[in-house]
């Protein structure tokens, strides 16, 4: 089917009717209309594959076989962020565009072409916007679409967290917030959160003592209590209270240890109130530059910090293109294979190795977590949660 073109005025037309039909149908429909409307601009298929929890591999949403994300044409766009046209001696052009709402990866659109020039490239580029946004809305009410970004069974406590997470990835021009948990399945009591505003990255991390559905219940609370106080406009140090109280209510006997911490986009300014857990790392240049060490206080919750004392606030300048790395204590203190500890040492030499190349955050985070699973063949003993920040100001990123 040769590509045919389409009168300005009749593609926006079109682009108005699947716009209005992609969000108010069941998803059952959802697939048909990608069809039907690929048809209409001259697209031969469309290949919509999402990817996994852990980011191995990438699931066509009509069904089929998954492609692997570390050795496929398709995982190289997702990775990379960028196009790859795939040639084929038999058939048509396979043009893989990357599937991202915002920052958030969320995978890839294959699309089949007779030929691929400047006018096709723009509608195949508009196509995947809307399917980005369609399928964000879609996770919302479809199963059908999260069964395809799972591949075992998740525990009750993990469903629980999940449930609340924010997207995978935030960002802007100016900075850009990631995050990965595992065990994928079973977390108990670990989460994060991020978030930005026009001035402000704003991030968690969280990790509730324990690791069963009470963790998660103490997790999911403190993370209402920070999300309700960031929205009314609070300090760090009043956020952090919030949380206190709300646990002290609600969960007496529970506490979580975590970092509360917001980076200026302007000045690259990052401040933080450290509860009782591991230090943040400043990565500057692909290499750890130092551990963000400071004065530690009670985890939140604690009855001690339910005095009148405020919590303490710390700053760090950070030049362009650093990267703060926030880590609860399942990464460092898990055995390896062999029975030692994994350690901070082996921690900050798998970092080295993720961001030696230059990957894009999210990219170098899907690395870091892999490499650390890997030498441990695959199995945590507690949960593992890293939340990695970027500046990068006048949008240089």
């Amino acid at each position: 089917m040769a590509v045919e073109s389409v009168p300005a005025g009749d593609g926006e037309q079109l682009l108005q009717e699947f716009l209005t039909a992609v969000h108010t149908a069941p998803p059952s429909r959802f697939l048909a209309l990608v069809d039907r409307y690929a048809a209409r601009i001259g697209l031969r298929r469309v290949d919509v594959h999402l990817v996994d929890l852990q980011q191995r591999q990438l699931t066509p949403l009509a069904g089929g076989e998954p492609l692997l994300v570390d050795e496929s044409l398709a995982g190289w766009a997702y990775r990379t962020l960028a196009l790859r046209v795939e040639e084929s001696p038999a058939g048509p052009l396979i043009a893989w565009l990357p599937l991202v709402n915002g920052a958030d990866r969320l995978g890839v659109v294959g699309v089949h072409v007779d030929a691929l020039d400047g006018a096709v490239l723009r509608r195949c580029r508009t196509l995947v916007a809307v399917l980005s946004m369609a399928i964000t809305s879609q996770r919302g009410i479809s199963d059908h679409v999260v069964r395809k970004t799972r591949t075992d069974t998740m525990t009750l406590p993990a469903e629980l967290v999940r449930s609340l997470l924010p997207p995978r990835t935030v960002g802007s021009d100016r900075a850009v917030s990631t995050g990965v948990l595992e065990p994928a399945y079973g977390l108990g009591g670990d989460a994060f959160d991020h978030a930005l505003t026009e001035s402000t990255l704003h991030a968690v991390i969280l990790d509730a003592m324990g690791h069963n559905l009470a963790s998660g219940l103490t997790t999911s609370i403190a993370m209402a209590g920070c999300r309700s106080a960031r929205r009314m406009g609070a300090a760090l140090p009043e956020l952090v209270k919030t949380v206190d109280a709300v646990l002290a209510e609600w969960l007496p006997e529970q506490y979580c240890t975590g970092i509360a911490a917001r980076l200026d986009l302007t000045s690259g300014v990052l401040t933080w109130c450290n509860c009782g857990h591991p230090p943040p790392l400043l990565i500057r240049d692909h290499q750890v530059h130092k551990a963000l060490e400071r004065p530690s206080e009670p985890p939140m919750g604690m009855p001690a910090t339910l005095a009148d004392a405020p919590r303490t606030v710390h700053r760090e300048a950070l030049e362009p293109g650093d990267r703060v790395l926030l880590y609860t204590d399942g990464v460092t203190e898990a055995r390896t294979a062999g029975g030692g500890r994994f350690g901070l040492a082996g921690f900050t030499d798998s970092i080295i190795r993720a961001t030696a190349v230059g990957e894009l955050a999210s990219e170098a985070l899907r690395q870091l977590i892999h490499v650390i699973l890997e030498s441990r063949h695959g199995g945590l003993s507690d949960d593992a949660t890293i939340l990695l920040l970027e500046w990068q100001p006048l949008g240089r990123r």
